[in-house]
């Protein structure tokens, strides 16, 4: 689906009818002096000496158990870089919009000026009693992988940098189909990857759970092949380096892969690298929002590749909300002490699984795309396919049940997933008032304001 999005309408969308995309909304009465009591003075009083008393958990008095931080210190904002954390705010209110939109969960959007990791680490850590879960986001390399690791191994709530293991997740999901389609096994492919940041390990590591062979991948930074004969390679990337003489570039390294993953900077990849890859290969361009290689060179290199982006306007859209929603939707209900890597191994083969089935008319009718079915131009589920809830947020709570995560399980599936289709009846009202709330705000004429 072609997006045509202009600076204007961007810039009114998020200013009108007033100025951000979330707010906060009682769930309980509130129009007696009696409900005024009851929600605080004296009423508060009873669930708090109950939860300080160790009677019960805030889970069952508070919205803890719905309620995620998504946290950013800015320093590696979409496409955008190091842009800090005030401008990072827009991407973090988008992405509590998309938690409640997608999967019924209240999220607050945290943005915290500080680099330093401890610090970072400190200030979230102390942050944990008010949330289920902790979506970190944005975060520049390599202290994405300190914050990440320090957090979930001090917090016994969820933690996940979504740049990592979002990408990764979905990614996975639709290469399992892209194997299926081209008639390849995961544990002979060779892979390509060019970049070296947080998602290209987080995808590759993944990728080696699904059963993905260690020996078969190369991966490429800005200076070449990450080879054991470097002598500048960190910590993380010296996991991911091969004892190799032979291969220096990205051409190199290229020359009869299965798989090309790019996570680095547009137009690296030309369409002769392509050609050089092996029959039927596999091009997963991410870099955005340009990607390695443009689609329609990418495209006429040869026909029996499988394409795919991180962009909306071609098909295959590796896109994070794919995932994410769903993960913290489960991983919330289960009560995880943490998202580890079962639960994404079953998150990707659910939506892999979702893609093989007949899409339903509203999904092709709201991409205008009326002859949608699984194939090499459709290897991944839409984001507006409602089912996703569905499919994935079980597959993943059952993972968390069998790998000893969760500190609780539904008693029933069946009733489980009548309750995650109650949220889909609630997201389809949520999505009919954002469509007039956005009507409205496109009758609004006024010239853009500076504060």
């Amino acid at each position: 689906m072609k997006s045509n999005v202009t600076e204007r309408e961007a810039l009114n969308y998020h200013r009108l009818p007033k100025a951000g995309k979330i707010e906060v909304v009682p769930t309980k009465p509130y129009s007696t002096p009696h409900d005024l009591a009851l929600a605080y003075s004296p009423g508060v009083a009873y669930p708090c000496l109950r939860i300080a008393a160790g009677e019960a958990t805030p889970y069952a008095y508070t919205n803890r158990g719905n309620l995620v931080a998504v946290i950013t210190n800015g320093t590696a904002v979409l496409g955008l870089g190091n842009i800090g954390p005030e401008a990072s705010k827009p991407v973090m209110e988008g992405k509590a919009l998309l938690f409640k939109v997608f999967a019924g969960l209240d999220a607050f959007d945290i943005e915290i000026d500080e680099k330093d990791p401890a610090k970072f680490i400190d200030i979230v850590k102390s942050l944990t009693p008010t949330f289920g879960g902790i979506n970190l986001e944005d975060i520049k390399a390599p202290e994405c992988f300190t914050i990440e690791e320090g957090l979930r191994a001090q917090c016994d709530i969820p933690v996940m940098h979504d740049d990592q293991h979002g990408t990764a997740i979905i990614s996975a999901a639709g290469l399992l189909n892209a194997l299926e389609i081209q008639g390849k096994k995961i544990d002979r492919v060779h892979m390509v990857v060019n970049g070296a940041g947080a998602a290209a390990m987080a995808c590759t590591n993944l990728y080696c759970a699904l059963g993905m062979k260690r020996e078969n991948i190369v991966m490429c930074d800005s200076k070449g092949v990450i080879t054991s004969q470097r002598t500048d390679l960190n910590a993380y990337k010296r996991k991911f380096a091969v004892d190799r003489t032979d291969i220096h570039t990205l051409e190199d390294a290229i020359r009869g892969a299965d798989i090309f993953l790019g996570l680095s900077v547009a137009d690296v990849l030309t369409p002769e690298m392509v050609r050089l890859m092996a029959p039927k290969p596999i091009v997963f361009a991410l870099a955005n929002p340009n990607p390695e290689i443009a689609y329609d060179k990418a495209m006429a290199s040869r026909n029996d590749l499988i394409f795919a982006t991180g962009r909306s306007d071609y098909p295959n859209q590796i896109n994070n909300v794919l995932g994410f929603p769903y993960i913290f939707r489960a991983a919330l209900d289960c009560r995880a002490v943490k998202i580890n890597e079962a639960m994404k191994v079953a998150a990707a083969r659910a939506i892999a699984a979702l893609a093989h089935k007949p899409v339903p008319d509203d999904v092709k009718k709201a991409y205008h795309e009326p002859h949608l079915e699984f194939g090499r131009s459709y290897i991944l589920p839409k984001p507006y396919d409602r089912r996703l809830l569905t499919s994935v947020a079980p597959a993943i709570i059952k993972a968390a049940v069998n790998s000893g995560v969760a500190r609780r399980s539904p008693d029933d599936y069946e009733e489980y997933t009548r309750s995650l289709e109650q949220i889909i009846v609630n997201n389809d009202a949520m999505i009919r008032y954002l469509i007039e709330a956005q009507a409205a705000a496109d009758q609004h004429t006024q010239p853009l304001a500076k504060f």
